[in-house]
């Protein structure tokens, strides 16, 4: 059984929902992977690749890696030209809490910026120092949806639901020590926040959140 028995992609999401087929490295193999690429370069369509480790990247063909721009920190590869950027200001700012939760936090921007929406990125605001939050919130209330990155106790998007009106997406992450869990901690504790109307998304999960935020943009930009 061949590579190509294993795939069927999926060439016309795009037109249904808005957002096209992004393809998950993680359990592929390279074959797997050069014939995703093949069939992409055939039909001369572009993909996001999530997962996508450092060993797969190097394994690609020539033909291949030349055409990709790989992220190492995100883990994400963008496979041709992403859609292009309008000369609008960003309707979607990405928060993230610390440091360590950039490798989601950027998941989530580089798949924004794959499908043509324009990203504010705000980095390491999280509540142990609550005046670095406090410091960019007016910045941060201008956007109409906030993704909300957080590990540890996950406190980031319960505070920021109490200072802005705009949709919050919370991303749970896999950052702490022992009691932390591996980020189950921080998703109990955003499924169990007091915020009203607080969307949460999987532990590590930038671009699913970044897919919703896409979907809600793109729902209040829609005529009546």
């Amino acid at each position: 059984m061949s590579a190509r028995d294993d795939i069927r992609l999926d060439f016309d999401r795009g037109s249904r929902i808005g957002i096209a087929e992004a393809i998950l490295c993680a359990g592929k193999t390279d074959d797997h992977l050069a014939e995703i690429f093949d069939q992409a370069a055939a039909r001369e369509v572009a993909f996001l690749c999530t997962r996508m480790t450092e060993e797969q990247h190097a394994a690609l063909p020539e033909r291949h890696r030349d055409r990709v721009d790989y992220d190492l920190v995100s883990r994400t590869a963008f496979f041709g030209a992403p859609s292009p950027l309008p000369d609008t200001a960003p309707r979607v700012c990405v928060v993230s809490a610390g440091t360590s939760d950039a490798r989601v936090a950027r998941e989530a921007a580089r798949t924004l910026r794959f499908y043509g929406e324009p990203v504010t990125a705000i980095a390491d605001v999280g509540v142990a120092g609550l005046h670095r939050l406090l410091d960019r919130i007016d910045e941060i209330r201008r956007h109409q949806v906030v993704i909300a990155v957080a590990g540890m106790d996950a406190a980031l998007p319960t505070v920021l639901g109490g200072l802005v009106a705009c949709a919050i997406v919370g991303v749970p992450t896999s950052t702490g020590y022992g009691a932390a869990r591996g980020g189950e901690t921080a998703l109990s504790a955003m499924l169990a926040s007091c915020t009203s109307g607080l969307f949460v998304v999987n532990i590590d999960n930038g671009f699913g959140a970044a897919c919703g935020a896409l979907r809600l943009v793109h729902t209040v930009g829609r005529a009546p």
